[in-house]
C-alpha cells in the first residue's frame, strides 16, 4: 500500500485532493514526494494487426501509432461507433462538480475511449463479460477426452509443455503456435484418466533469441508451489484439478451488502500467535470468529495472489491466478471465504493490477524477453519499470493484457466468491509519472493532463463495470493518494467507478501528531479539517492505521503512545501509569473519531483493535529470517488481567454502535464546534451527538453542546466507562433534555448554528456519544439499548463492570453555564441532501 498525503481545500463542492508531505511506503521502498504537471487526452492513429481468436470468433489486434505520450487502447477504424460521440459528450460528472467543466474535453475523450473499447469487445469477443472468461481458454482446461493448454507468447520461437507427467522431457509435447502468437497443445487422456495428474508440477518451456531455452511458470496457472526444504527454491506451476470428492463446494450465500463497510484488514500468513506462517483453514476457524465478535462486517484479505517474496506483503505478485501456497491450497481458501460468509462477513481481496514482480524465474516477467510492448504484458524500457518499487508496469493498451487482467477479476469473483476488491497502487496507474516526484496541490490540471494515463483509466473503468456486472453488490475500493476527482463516481457519469477511496491523509496526520506534537499543541480544528476534508460526492474509507503504519521502522499507534511501558505496565492488577492511562484514552479516541468523522466506512488492521504492540517485520536476512515480529499476539487480548482487553472491548462497542444506529451511512454530518481553548470537538453524525474532549486535564461540567432535534438524550457510548479501562465518571442513567436556541429557522441566532442544545459532563481525554430517546419508547428499553454493559453482553465479549459512579453527572441537563459558548462554527456535512428540518447542510469553509 502506498503512503498517504495530506488534503487541501480547493473546491466549493468539497473537492479536496491530497498533497504530499509524507513518505510513500511499500515493502520498505519509498515513493518520493510528488510535483505537478499539465490537460489532454492524446490523439492516436490505429493500425490493424491480427491477434489470437478462439475458433468460434473473429478478432483483431492493433498496433498503435500515436502523437502524444498517451498510448492508445485497441480500436477498430472500420467499426461504426455511432453512440460514442453522443454518449461521450454527455458526461454526468460535470453536473456534479462545475469545477470540472474546463476539462470537459478530457472527460469526453476518456469516455469515448471506454465506449469504443466496449464496442470492440462486443464485436470481436462477445462482450466484456465473455472477454473476461479467458481462464476458460488460456492455461490448463479440461476439454473432451483430454487437457488443452494455451499460452500467449508471441516472441517464442518454439515451445513445449514439460512437467512431472513427462519427466520434464518435452520432446513428445511440442506446442503449436497460431498466427496470433498463442501456443497450444492437447494432451489426451490415458486409460480414461488425465495424463497430467492433479497436483503435479508443470512448466512452459520455450526457445527465443539465438536458441536459448527457458522454463517458465504458465501465466494463467492456478496454483504454484516451491520446495520448502530448499532455501530460495524456485516455484513450479501446479496443475490443479481436484476430483469432485476433493473439490470444495460452497455452502453459504454471499451476505447482503451492508449500509457501510466496517473492514477488518488481515494477512492470513501472519495471523498466528506462533512465529510461523498461518493457514487459510486456521485463520477461518480461529480468527474469523474474533472478527465477527468485534462486530466487523467485512474482511479484507491481503497477500492472496501468489508472490514468491514473502516480505513483499503480497504486493509483488508473481502468479496472478494462483492463491498463495504458503497458507494452503485453492480449496482451503474457498473454505475460508465460505466460513466468512457463514458468519455474515463479506470478503474483499487485495488485488494488485498496478504492477507485477520483476522476478523472471517465478513470475509473469519471465515472458518478457525483449520483444515489443505489443507482444508483451509490459511496456518497454523505462515506461515499463517502476524505479521505486523495482517492478514491472503493465501495458493497459494491449488487448491480451486487458484479457488477462479482466479475466483475473472474474476468476476471483466467480471461483472463490469474493465480494469485491481493494485495488492497490491506483495512483501509480493513473499517471505516467506514477506519483513519483509529484506534490498534488489540488489544482485540477494535475489530474487531467497529458500526465494522465488514459489507457489505465479506461482499464479501471472497464474493470469496475465488469465487477459490478458480475456482482452488482460488489464493494470496490481504490488506494489513491492523489485525490483524483471522479475516481469514486459511476462509470455511467464519466467517473472511474470505484465505490470507495481510502482516506489516506488521516493516518499521516495522527502519526505526525504522535511523533511531533505535545498534547497541548494538538489542534482540534486541524483534526476536524483532516477528517472531513473530502469530496462530498465520493465515499471514503477512513482509518487511523493500517498495515503500512506498522511496517518495520515504524510503530503501531498503541506503541507510539505507550512504547516500552506496554511490556511492563499493561496489568490491570496495578494502577496504570500516566503513560499507559494517556495511551489507552487516546488510542480509543483516535480510532473512534476517525471512524465517526473520517468517512463513509471504517478500516482496521488485524490486531490494532486491541492495541497490538511493536511493529511488523517479515522474515529477512536483516533479522535472521525471524517470524517473531510477523505474527499477532492474540494471547495479549485473551489474558483477562491485561489492559489490551479494554481497547478491544471499545473497538467492539464502536462497531456495535454503527450496527445499531448506522451513523457511517448517514449523509448528515455537522461539526458544530471545534474549540481550541477547550480542545473539544462536537459534531453530529446522523442523529447521534459526539463529544470529544482532547484536553489532557480539564473536566467540563455543564458543557453545552448543540444538536439538531429537540427531546431527551442519553449516553449511547462512553470511552470512560470502566469496561473500557476508564474511570466511570459519566453517568449513563441521566436524561439530558434539550433547550431551544434562538429563532427557529434562523441559524445565526442559534447556538453554534444548532437549533437546540443540552448540557453534559465532559472529562479529559474522553469521547461520549448521545442518542435521542424517541417519544413513546419505554424508558427501560431505551436504557437497555444504549447501556454499554448491555452492548458488550450482546457482543458476547465477556463480563463488564456495571458500576458507574454517580459523581459529577449532569442531572436533567441543568448544570453550570457552558464553557463552549465562544467555540467557532464549522459545518462540514458534505452532502447534496437537504435535511428534512429545513436546514441545508452544505460545506462551508472560512
Amino acid at each position: 500500500m502506498m503512503g498517504s498525503l495530506s488534503f487541501l481545500h480547493t473546491s466549493v463542492l468539497g473537492s479536496l485532493p491530497p498533497s504530499s508531505s509524507s513518505k510513500i511506503l511499500r515493502n520498505n521502498r519509498h515513493l518520493a514526494k510528488q510535483q505537478r504537471i499539465g490537460v489532454a487526452c492524446g490523439s492516436q492513429k490505429l493500425l490493424e494487426h491480427p491477434t489470437f481468436l478462439f475458433p468460434s470468433r473473429i478478432s483483431i489486434y492493433r498496433r498503435v501509432q500515436h502523437s502524444s505520450s498517451i498510448s492508445a487502447l485497441v480500436t477498430d477504424e472500420s467499426a461504426t461507433m455511432t453512440p460514442s460521440e453522443e454518449d461521450a459528450d454527455n458526461v454526468g460528472i460535470l453536473g456534479i462538480d462545475p469545477g470540472l467543466e474546463p476539462y470537459k474535453d478530457h472527460f469526453a475523450c476518456r469516455v469515448r475511449r471506454y465506449i469504443d473499447q466496449k464496442a470492440l469487445l462486443e464485436k470481436y469477443e462477445g462482450g466484456l463479460e465473455e472477454f473476461a472468461l479467458g481462464y476458460l481458454k488460456f492455461g490448463f482446461n479440461r476439454e473432451e477426452g483430454g487437457i488443452v493448454y494455451r499460452e500467449w507468447a508471441p516472441a517464442a520461437q518454439e515451445a513445449q509443455l514439460v512437467g512431472d507427467f513427462n519427466e520434464w522431457n518435452g520432446a513428445n509435447h511440442e506446442m503449436e503456435k497460431n498466427q496470433f502468437g498463442v501456443w497450444s497443445i492437447r494432451v489426451p487422456d490415458s486409460g480414461g484418466n488425465p495424463t497430467i495428474p492433479h497436483n503435479s508440477r508443470v512448466k512452459f518451456r520455450f526457445k527465443y533469441g539465438d536458441g536459448v531455452w527457458v522454463d517458465r511458470i504458465p501465466a494463467w496457472i492456478k496454483y504454484a508451489t516451491f520446495d520448502p526444504t530448499r532455501f530460495g527454491a524456485p516455484y513450479d506451476g501446479v496443475y490443479w484439478d481436484p476430483p469432485p470428492s476433493e473439490r470444495y463446494q460452497f455452502k453459504y450465500p454471499r451476505p447482503p451488502k451492508s449500509k457501510a463497510p466496517r473492514i477488518y484488514e488481515a494477512h492470513v500468513g501472519m495471523s498466528s500467535s506462533d512465529p510461523r506462517i498461518n493457514s487459510y483453514r486456521e485463520f477461518a476457524d480461529e480468527v474469523l470468529p474474533r472478527i465477527q465478535a468485534n462486530n466487523y462486517n467485512t474482511v479484507q484479505l491481503m497477500a492472496v495472489m501468489e508472490h514468491s517474496y514473502y516480505g513483499s506483503f503480497g504486493y509483488h505478485v508473481t502468479n496472478f491466478f494462483a492463491v498463495s501456497s504458503r497458507s494452503g491450497t485453492p480449496e482451503d481458501l474457498k473454505y475460508l471465504v465460505d466460513k466468512a460468509h457463514s458468519l455474515g462477513l463479506r470478503v474483499l481481496m487485495d488485488i494488485v493490477h498496478s504492477h507485477a514482480s520483476n522476478n523472471v524465474t517465478d513470475g509473469l516477467n519471465g515472458f518478457d524477453i525483449g520483444q515489443s510492448s505489443q507482444d508483451s504484458y509490459f511496456h518497454n524500457g523505462d515506461q515499463g519499470y517502476h524505479k521505486l518499487w523495482d517492478s514491472k508496469l503493465f501495458n493497459y493498451a494491449n488487448w491480451e493484457v486487458l484479457r488477462f487482467l479482466l479475466s483475473n477479476l472474474s476468476w476471483w469473483l466467480e471461483e472463490f466468491k469474493f465480494d469485491g476488491f481493494r485495488f492497490d497502487g491506483v495512483t501509480s496507474m493513473l499517471y505516467h509519472h506514477h506519483g513519483i516526484n509529484m506534490a498534488f496541490t489540488g489544482n485540477y490540471n494535475e489530474y487531467f493532463s497529458e500526465a494522465t494515463d488514459i489507457d489505465a483509466v479506461v482499464y479501471l473503468m472497464l474493470a469496475n463495470s465488469l465487477i459490478h456486472n458480475i456482482l452488482p453488490d460488489a464493494t470496490v475500493i481504490a488506494e489513491d493518494v492523489s485525490g483524483m476527482p471522479g475516481l469514486g463516481r459511476l462509470v455511467s457519469e464519466g467517473g472511474i467507478g470505484f465505490d470507495y477511496r481510502l482516506a489516506m491523509a488521516i493516518p499521516d496526520k495522527w502519526i505526525d501528531y504522535l511523533k511531533n506534537k505535545t498534547d497541548e499543541e494538538w489542534s482540534v480544528k486541524e483534526i476536524s479539517w483532516t477528517l472531513t476534508n473530502r469530496r462530498y460526492t465520493e465515499k471514503c474509507i477512513a482509518y487511523a492505521e493500517c498495515h503500512d503504519q506498522a511496517i518495520v521502522g515504524d510503530k503501531t499507534i498503541a506503541f507510539l503512545l505507550m512504547d516500552t511501558e506496554m511490556y511492563s505496565g499493561m496489568s490491570s492488577l496495578t494502577d496504570a501509569s500516566p503513560t499507559v492511562e494517556r495511551g489507552l484514552a487516546l488510542h480509543k479516541m483516535i480510532h473512534f473519531i476517525t471512524m465517526a468523522l473520517g468517512g463513509d466506512g471504517y478500516l482496521n488492521f488485524m490486531g490494532n483493535e486491541f492495541g497490538h504492540p511493536e511493529w511488523i517485520d517479515f522474515p529477512r536476512e536483516g533479522n535472521e529470517w525471524s517470524y517473531e515480529k510477523c505474527r499477532r499476539q492474540w494471547n495479549l487480548v485473551d489474558t483477562d488481567h491485561l489492559r489490551y482487553k479494554f481497547m478491544n472491548a471499545f473497538d467492539t462497542a464502536m462497531n456495535l454502535l454503527d450496527e445499531k444506529f448506522s451513523f457511517l451511512a448517514s449523509t448528515k454530518q455537522i461539526v458544530s464546534s471545534t474549540n481550541e481553548e477547550d480542545k473539544v470537538i462536537v459534531f453530529e453524525r446522523g442523529d447521534l451527538v459526539f463529544v470529544f474532549n482532547f484536553h489532557p486535564d480539564n473536566t467540563y461540567d455543564g458543557y453545552k453542546v448543540g444538536c439538531d432535534l429537540p427531546g431527551k438524550y442519553r449516553v449511547a457510548l462512553d470511552s470512560d466507562a470502566r469496561e473500557f479501562g476508564g474511570h466511570g465518571r459519566v453517568s449513563h442513567d441521566v436524561d439530558h433534555f434539550t433547550s431551544p436556541e434562538g429563532i427557529p429557522g434562523v441559524p445565526e441566532t442559534n447556538f453554534n448554528n444548532r437549533p437546540n442544545s443540552f448540557k453534559i459532563l465532559s472529562p479529559p481525554r474522553t469521547c461520549v456519544v448521545y442518542h435521542r430517546v424517541e417519544e413513546g419508547v419505554e424508558e427501560g428499553s431505551a436504557s437497555d439499548l444504549t447501556r454499554v454493559t448491555e452492548t458488550l453482553a450482546a457482543a458476547d465479549i465477556g463480563p463488564g463492570q456495571d458500576n458507574f459512579e454517580e459523581s459529577g453527572f449532569v442531572e436533567n441537563g441543568d448544570a453550570s453555564p457552558s464553557r463552549g459558548k465562544d467555540s467557532e462554527v464549522e459545518e462540514t456535512n458534505k452532502t447534496t441532501d437537504v435535511e428534512a428540518e429545513g436546514t441545508v447542510e452544505g460545506a462551508s469553509y472560512d
